[in-house]
């Protein structure tokens, strides 16, 4: 059996040990959560959003199903409701809109008084297969990286002081891993400024997606020795990953009663519209590891990233 067959059965293996481990319920001292704890899920109205919304709300968490089509928003809460899930919720929110956060924030607010967790799920991928087009680099950007950076700092002013903490859980890629032997970056020096987590800054991150958008504008871009498989995709979730470890540090120095846990997680190549429903993996497997860093009973983890439950190396 050669590397990769090697590597796809312990994947495979381990899904299977996931799958067992979805129908153990938890424990009553393990739930610190219930139909009061409010998860807010962007991008909820279909593939891993929708999911891991249906998850949550299974397990007992109030759930908010954010759609950028409040029509679909609706067709999607009532498909759950209709699977004997009640205590879901649904508002339109498009995250690249900045009045759209707002006005959902305000929403958010007056009716919920806040939230618990925020599982940034929105995103948007245009390449397939073999596909490494730029042309929507921009866009990619904007929706995957500027989009949940909004998010997160618009929801933050919103979690709700608990002992248990707020849970921000970022859904990015392996794509976007730092140091992956394959597809990453070939700037020696900004890798190790990125692995940095006490002197990594938000600028940092910004200028990195800023020349990269640059050389995609003047098309020198396949030169500037940036992720060679999905070039923007990867880009935008690397964004996702060096940010989740950028505000894990800053949030470490909120109080206790007010701590706020923010980790990322890989679902994946899982069969969505995302990937042209050409993914290997089901919904249910590539949502688990999300709803699983939601409501780990003891998290005291932040500024990690997960696959298959398991932390990885950014």
């Amino acid at each position: 059996m050669g590397h990769k067959e090697k590597s796809k059965d312990r994947k495979d293996k381990r899904l299977q040990e996931i799958s067992l481990l979805r129908t153990i319920p938890y424990a009553d001292h393990q739930r610190w959560w219930s139909k009061e704890t409010i998860a807010v899920v962007t991008g909820g109205n279909r593939g891993i959003g929708f999911e891991i919304s249906r998850q949550l709300a299974d397990h007992g968490v109030t759930v908010i199903l954010t759609s950028r089509d409040a029509s679909v928003g609706v067709e999607s809460i009532k498909v759950l409701q209709e699977g004997g899930l009640q205590d879901v919720a649904c508002h339109q929110l498009d995250i690249l809109d900045p009045s759209s956060i707002n006005e959902f924030c305000d929403w958010l607010k007056e009716n919920y008084g806040g939230l618990d967790i925020l599982i940034n799920n929105a995103g948007v991928n245009f390449n397939f297969g073999s596909n490494n087009s730029v042309e929507n680099a921009s866009l990619v950007i904007e929706t995957n990286y500027f989009g949940t950076k909004r998010m997160i700092e618009a929801m933050i002013p919103l979690m709700k002081p608990s002992s248990a903490g707020g849970r921000i859980v970022n859904v990015s890629s392996r794509l976007g891993r730092l140091n992956g032997k394959r597809n990453r970056l070939e700037n020696e020096e900004l890798r190790e400024k990125l692995s940095n987590v006490e002197t990594l800054t938000e600028e940092l991150i910004d200028e990195m997606v800023g020349t990269f958008l640059k050389q995609v504008e003047d098309g020198s871009w396949e030169s500037g020795g940036w992720p060679p498989t999905f070039t923007d995709y990867s880009m935008s979730k690397l964004a996702v990953n060096a940010y989740t470890r950028f505000m894990a540090n800053k949030l470490s120095e909120r109080p206790d009663g007010e701590k706020i846990f923010i980790n990322s997680y890989c679902p994946g190549w899982v069969k969505t519209a995302l990937t042209g429903y050409a993914g290997s993996v089901s919904v249910e497997d590539g949502a688990d590891s999300g709803v699983w860093l939601s409501l780990l009973p003891d998290q005291a983890i932040t500024g990690k990233f997960f696959a298959e439950r398991r932390e990885i190396n950014f």
